[in-house]
């Protein structure tokens, strides 16, 4: 999962390009990188790090030109310690293209081998998104067959793309001379959208972006569908997906997006409180409301679902937990204390909103539980009486194929297990889950006109329906992972790392 966008304008982008990073940096914190175009010349700079240590005034001043695109990398393929893989990457035939990629190709091993064999080009990382480019690359060099480019020619490149292309990508493009293409895969499963101000158009992968630079929300990227974006600013579109169908990746709304934005027509705040309107159901259920003292989130993401949940209990809210922001990335270090120590570093309890109460913690989602486990711990030493805890989510049951790096379905605490199994795990008192069906009620009621969700992490169906057992075991060992001594890149090592 990352976070992309791409602006062409009648003024330089350089600047709007690195506003729009720090809207999405949430969706990226390992790498990011910026490319502008200036005449028929590219210019770029990428590395490791986040946005506002990336790029320094040097470097915005060598980004000239009112075309380019940027992207902050979170990676869950390739290697996540090679400068090399940051984006965007770049070709140099046809035209000249630059790309960044939000997403994962499913297929991306057998397309590596098949562009090497029959198309003749050179892949030089491990990352799916340079075969995605060469692959793009190959399809608008057959379109032209040497002639000037036009916009028919690259909706067709697109449509040979989604034939040949498997699993989730939103794309920004730009090719030399021409101007900024986008698209997004036939099941819309990672998001993007699209607003105007006076002279500019931007695409980006998420609403807040537009809004944080002054853009007016235009319309979302449909699934399938090509955007290309002249160089005069002119606007072409068209679908270029056999069959496309919408099914946007519901964890998207659970947890990744940032709360202030609207994918896919649907506001994710007022989704995360429908989450916790459908979680009070469950606690009644499990839990006697006249047991419960306190409702604590987990900070940051869980605060809509815990305050709607309160709400509807009649149960005091409050906030038992305070997050230092300004402590750096977890390391990974030998031994279960280091990495409960990191937990500590971040999170810290306030005493006398536990001391001799029963309280309800409430998470967004619970992935290899180590980290809930610790919260729960640290509440009992607060003073806590008894410790609930709800998730806003299902249960986390299987790997996530499409860009998010969930881990593999041994290190998922839900794997294979019972709810009380995972309870004595976590060494709650009551664990309450919410349902998978109603997760996609409380959501989906809010676009009805939606398909459905990919919701594979927690229910197990693949939506591009062509994942297997193999095909999960071989991503995994492409997955990203941290080595001992190296920075946890993962945003899931503990809740809601979005808030940076």
């Amino acid at each position: 999962m990352c976070g992309i966008v791409g602006v062409v304008s009648n003024a330089p982008v350089n600047q709007l390009i690195y506003d729009a990073l720090l809207l999405l940096q949430h969706r990226g914190q390992d790498a990011a990188g910026i490319a502008t175009q200036q005449e028929r010349k590219f210019f770029m700079h990428k590395a490791k790090g986040m946005v506002r240590d990336v790029f320094r005034t040097r470097n915005m001043r060598a980004l000239p030109g009112n075309c380019g695109l940027g992207q902050v990398r979170y990676p869950t393929a390739g290697n996540a310690y090679s400068e090399e893989e940051a984006q965007p990457f770049y070709v140099n035939a046809p035209f000249g293209i630059v790309l960044v990629h939000n997403g994962n190709l499913t297929n991306a091993q057998a397309l590596k081998a098949e562009v090497f064999l029959t198309d003749h080009r050179h892949i030089n990382t491990e990352s799916d998104s340079e075969v995605l480019l060469n692959v793009l690359a190959h399809e608008l060099d057959k379109a032209t067959r040497g002639l000037p480019l036009n916009p028919e020619d690259v909706f067709a490149a697109v449509r040979q793309v989604h034939r040949r292309v498997r699993g989730s990508y939103a794309v920004v493009a730009m090719i030399a001379g021409h101007g900024l293409l986008a698209f997004r895969d036939p099941f819309g499963i990672r998001p993007l959208c699209m607003g105007t101000s006076p002279g500019t158009v931007m695409l980006a992968s998420e609403s807040v972006a537009l809004e944080g630079t002054a853009h007016k929300f235009e319309r979302n990227v449909e699934p399938g569908e090509a955007i290309f974006v002249d160089l005069q600013g002119t606007v072409h579109a068209q679908q270029c997906a056999d069959s496309p169908k919408k099914f946007p990746c519901i964890f998207e709304f659970v947890y990744l997006a940032r709360p202030d934005s609207v994918l896919d027509g649907i506001s994710v705040y007022q989704a995360r409180l429908n989450l916790g309107e459908s979680l009070a159901k469950r606690v009644v259920s499990t839990v006697p409301p006249s047991e419960i003292d306190v409702v604590i989130p987990i900070p940051e993401s869980s605060r809509p679902s815990a305050t709607r949940l309160a709400h509807l209990l009649g149960i005091p809210y409050r906030e038992g937990f305070v997050k230092n922001r300004y402590v750096g990335r977890t390391f990974i270090m030998p031994g279960q204390a280091a990495r409960e120590k990191s937990v500590r570093q971040k999170l810290n309890a306030i005493g006398s909103e536990f001391k001799g109460r029963n309280v309800l913690l409430v998470d967004d989602s619970i992935v290899r539980g180590t980290t809930s486990r610790e919260i729960v711990q640290m509440a009992r030493d607060a003073g806590a009486n008894k410790v609930y805890l709800a998730s806003a989510a299902p249960p986390v049951r299987y790997p996530n194929v499409y860009g998010i790096d969930m881990p593999t379905k041994d290190e998922l605490v839900a794997h294979d297990r019972s709810v009380e199994q995972i309870r004595e795990i976590i060494g709650c008192d009551a664990l309450i889950y919410q349902d998978v069906d109603a997760m996609k009620r409380a959501i989906g009621s809010l676009n009805p006109q939606l398909a459905g969700f990919d919701a594979s992490c927690f229910d197990g169906v693949y939506v591009t329906g062509d994942i297997t057992s193999d095909d999960i075991a071989r991503m995994n060992q492409q997955r990203v992972g941290a080595q001992e001594g190296e920075e946890d890149t993962s945003r899931l090592a503990l809740p809601n790392a979005q808030e940076v």
